[in-house]
């Protein structure tokens, strides 16, 4: 990493007067804003990972609603968790947030704990996370580093380094630590977040709007553009899937994802990897083979029903859907994994599914 010095001392001093009343007047109401609730402040950090603002809202309010305490949390079958969480993806998220609030009720009495390294020992919950939930609930003076804060620290200091990089992180977090002010610490780390995330933007930020202007370095050296050094750009791979959507008069048949497998512990239709290339026939084939030797369950008379696009972290998914209808039930085979069930589709609302296993439900109850 190359050398570059970290802010003057006289700037990390300001950051905290400069920020403050900026935030006061501009920041966004959002609902775990307006709690010091440590529960609340977790569950709304461990859902807005990797997810917009937008977004979360209207889930963490219905999750809190049903889930409103950590005991009332650890007391739910996970199937009722994933059902709140459907639609948010990385559903690892909703598991491992299931597993410590059985671990808060089990070894905290129920109570979320307020030293940094209880927190950080509970499952799913690293150092921003651990830090963000105690600053911002208890004002506990621990540092933040996400996204929106390594891109507005890396301009302060116009560091031109890799911000993934061990040398580059380990800087990133002491300069997150140098400029904490001794009060209001949870105020502030909000407000970086905020700053980051509404004005210091990784594209033409407001640079004419930020309290911080007058000791940015990388708007001093003319280097905003280029700060923090582009990654690499994502690459998608292509996928294909089928789908079959089996009817045995009024019911459906579904199976719950196994461990080992995309989406584990959601419902879907038997659903399995196919070739761009494949034409009906061979899909159909290929798709009765699979279901077959995984759930026992033989269908006839597939006809194709829908084809849906979307996108999964890195891959990005044809799914080619049938429906046929029920042709027998084999000897159950031993590679059958998982619970499985013939419900009426209507049931299936209740069910937590995955994204395209609920636009195909809601299809089938539309029809």
């Amino acid at each position: 990493m190359e050398e570059i010095a970290s802010l003057p001392s006289a700037d990390r001093r300001r950051i905290a007067r400069l920020l403050l009343p900026w935030f006061a007047e501009h920041h966004r109401r959002l609902p775990w804003r307006e709690t010091r609730d440590l529960y609340r402040i977790w569950v709304s950090e461990i859902m807005l990972q990797q997810t917009q603002v937008a977004a979360v809202i209207p889930y963490y309010e219905r999750f809190l609603a049903e889930f409103p305490t950590a005991q009332d949390l650890a007391s739910a079958v996970e199937e009722q968790v994933l059902r709140q969480w459907e639609g948010l993806g990385y559903y690892r998220r909703a598991r491992q947030l299931h597993a410590a609030a059985k671990k808060i009720v089990d070894v905290h009495s129920g109570q979320f704990p307020g030293e940094f390294e209880l927190v950080r020992a509970l499952p799913g919950i690293g150092r921003y996370t651990a830090g963000a939930i105690l600053s911002i609930g208890l004002d506990q003076k621990l540092p933040i580093l996400e996204a929106n804060t390594i891109r507005l620290l890396s301009r302060l200091t116009a560091f031109r380094g890799d911000t993934t990089s061990t040398p580059g992180q380990k800087f990133l977090w002491t300069v997150a630590e140098q400029v904490l002010p001794t009060k209001k610490v949870g105020q502030f780390n909000q407000a970086l977040m905020e700053l980051g995330s509404q004005i210091c933007t990784p594209r033409q930020p407001k640079c004419e709007e930020c309290p911080l202007a007058t000791i940015c370095r990388a708007r001093e050296l003319g280097l905003t553009a280029s700060i923090p050094a582009p990654k690499k750009p994502k690459q998608f791979e292509d996928v294909v899937e089928a789908a079959v959507v089996i009817r045995r008069g009024s019911k459906v048949f579904v199976r719950r994802r196994g461990a080992d497998e995309r989406w584990a512990g959601m419902w879907d239709f038997p659903r399995f990897g196919s070739t761009a290339s494949a034409g009906h026939r061979s899909r159909v084939q290929s798709l009765a083979e699979h279901t077959s030797e995984l759930t026992g369950i033989a269908f006839e008379g597939a006809e194709l029903l829908t084809t849906l696009k979307h996108g999964v972290t890195r891959f990005r998914i044809t799914l080619h859907c049938y429906q046929a209808k029920f042709a027998g039930t084999r000897k159950t085979p031993s590679a059958a994994k998982g619970e499985q069930a013939w419900l009426r589709v209507g049931a299936l609302e209740a069910l937590p599914l995955s994204v395209t296993a609920r636009k195909i439900a809601r299809m089938l109850a539309a029809s």
